[in-house]
């Protein structure tokens, strides 16, 4: 059928991180795109090594951050200045401008209130880790003490992978079917 690829999947697990971050290294090395890499803590390094790009999430904490911080400056303008102004301490009322150092600790502490809950629900969103949500990875081992090497390969390169992966020191490499993908064209 024109305009499909077949590939098989294969896993290969590890015991420890070094034999995984090696495997990477080699499978790049040969040419070969992985999929993914699962393990049950954050492996430093890896992510230039598998072709992570670099996360966007920093973006939206600056704009919760801003967001936060505007919310806190008009409450306050309003509050304090424009609906009820109020002498406290000699402060004048008649210009928020000349009150900003009184208001700096309440703009800190909002900006931070809205950076981190905001993170928070767009962590939770985007990893969809949400009530009733099925675990993504290809083995629950993999959030114990095993370490997982997901790749996708056409059928004539899976004995070459599956050696090299051996030889990088998998202790275990698992056939789990077929994928069908359709080409763009």
């Amino acid at each position: 059928m024109a305009g499909v690829i077949t590939k098989k999947v294969i896993h290969g697990v590890y015991d420890d991180e070094v034999p995984l971050l090696e495997a990477c290294k080699k499978l790049k090395a040969a040419g070969i795109k992985i999929k993914d890499v699962f393990s049950p803590f954050p492996i430093h390094g890896i992510d230039p090594i598998i072709g992570v790009p670099r996360t966007r999430l920093a973006i939206c904490a600056f704009i919760y951050g801003l967001t936060g911080c505007g919310l806190a400056t008009l409450m306050m303008w309003y509050m304090m200045i424009s609906d009820w102004p109020t002498d406290v301490g000699g402060k004048p009322t008649w210009a928020y401008f000349y009150n900003v150092p009184a208001f700096i600790p309440i703009t800190f502490e909002s900006t931070v209130l809205c950076a981190g809950h905001g993170m928070a629900i767009t962590y939770l969103l985007r990893c969809m880790l949400v009530p009733g949500a099925r675990a993504k990875n290809p083995d629950p081992r993999t959030t114990n003490d095993k370490f997982l090497i997901l790749l996708e390969l056409p059928e004539e390169k899976t004995t070459e992978v599956e050696n090299l992966l051996r030889t990088a020191g998998a202790i275990e490499v698992n056939h789990k079917g077929t994928v069908t993908e359709k080409l763009p064209y």
